[in-house]
């Protein structure tokens, strides 16, 4: 299965989430204070993180920016912060989903498998694009996007909006919608989860992020991908 790292300075709650994932038959390592945690996310090759935010050390956010500075490794963060503005910002550096303490673990198993399905990428160089749009170009299969024949670094949670909306051009999602469809569960009512994620994929696709020709919003309804064939 996956190879994952757990950053939790709490060691009962690292040895039962590491229990649990390796029931599920991933191969798990579990540290205790950030500063090991950044070091063996950088050079350990893991399929995914699990990042507590309160580390000795260093803390989660700052791990998690600094990973980001080179791998779109799925990244889940785990707090006992219930501020929104900090769930926020944990998205905004490049996280790709939280949890807030005490958590099922149930929900935490979902959700580790719904990120973890969202990280294969075979090569693209010998493939015809899915979707070709002004510079852009989508392959589905390979979870890879080009513009101007470079790829483009998505996170998984945004290739995944962008394939849905890509695929059927012209038709606004809500967010509600795309919380439901794209995250794969209920986020109680957090939709700045999208607000962020759209942010980011105008931010990467975008030449002029404040302009968007690509990723659009209906006033009223919710995001689209526009299917204007007429860039300039």
């Amino acid at each position: 299965m996956a190879k994952i790292l757990i950053v939790e300075d709490e060691a009962a709650i690292a040895d039962i989430v590491s229990f649990n994932l390796e029931r599920e038959k991933n191969t798990v390592e579990a540290v205790y204070d950030g500063l090991t945690g950044l070091d063996r996310a950088l050079n350990g090759d893991f399929d995914l993180l699990l990042l507590d935010v309160m580390l000795p050390g260093m803390d989660g956010f700052e791990i998690c920016r600094r990973v980001r500075e080179c791998s779109n490794v799925p990244i889940i963060m785990l707090t006992a912060r219930e501020e929104e503005t900090d769930k926020v910002f944990g998205l905004e550096i490049g996280a790709d989903d939280y949890i807030t303490k005490p958590f099922s673990m149930r929900e935490l198993l979902a959700r580790v498998q719904a990120n973890l399905r969202r990280t294969v990428k075979p090569e693209t160089d010998a493939m015809k694009p899915d979707i070709e749009q002004g510079d852009i170009a989508i392959y589905f299969a390979a979870h890879d996007v080009k513009k101007r024949g470079e790829s483009v670094d998505l996170t998984a949670r945004e290739f995944s909006l962008l394939r849905m909306m890509a695929a059927t051009p012209d038709r606004a999602y809500s967010r509600e919608e795309l919380l439901q469809r794209v995250w794969g569960y209920e986020y109680y009512g957090d939709l700045r989860a999208v607000d962020v994620a759209m942010r980011r994929l105008r931010e990467k696709l975008e030449d002029d992020p404040p302009t968007p020709k690509y990723i659009l919003t209906r006033r009223g309804v919710g995001y689209y991908f526009s299917s204007q064939e007429n860039f300039v």
